[in-house]
């Protein structure tokens, strides 16, 4: 078990979980992560078109599931204008760990600690 963000940063991936816009019904990815200043950062490789970009617009409270916890989140694509430094700062992050940091960047802001969860 972890009790911050930090602890879990060099993970490789974790699994988003987000509501379908048209279904209603969870769906859930496997995608890379970094972590900065207590917050997950997620990059969609085809931007806006991610159909999880799309959910996250229509509905921001997401599930991040990460080893055996599981986190509640709110989730925010970011601005290229007025998040230009911070979305600069996590592409930096992204390169150093992926060697990849493009894409458009999404925050992900936990509601509360991390749940152990029986899997």
């Amino acid at each position: 078990m972890w009790s911050k963000i930090e602890d879990v940063a060099d993970e490789r991936v974790l699994y988003l979980t987000t509501v379908g816009r048209k279904s209603g019904l969870p769906r859930e990815i496997e995608i890379w992560f970094v972590t900065f200043s207590g917050r997950f950062y997620l990059f969609s490789e085809t931007g806006e078109t991610a159909k999880w970009v799309k959910n996250i617009r229509h509905e921001p409270k997401v599930t991040l599931r990460i080893a055996e916890c599981r986190l509640e989140a709110v989730a925010r694509v970011l601005d290229p204008r007025t998040d230009r430094n911070l979305w600069d700062q996590v592409a930096a992050i992204a390169k150093r760990k992926y060697g990849w940091g493009d894409g458009l960047p999404v925050q992900i802001t936990p509601l509360f600690g991390p749940q152990i969860i029986q899997l």
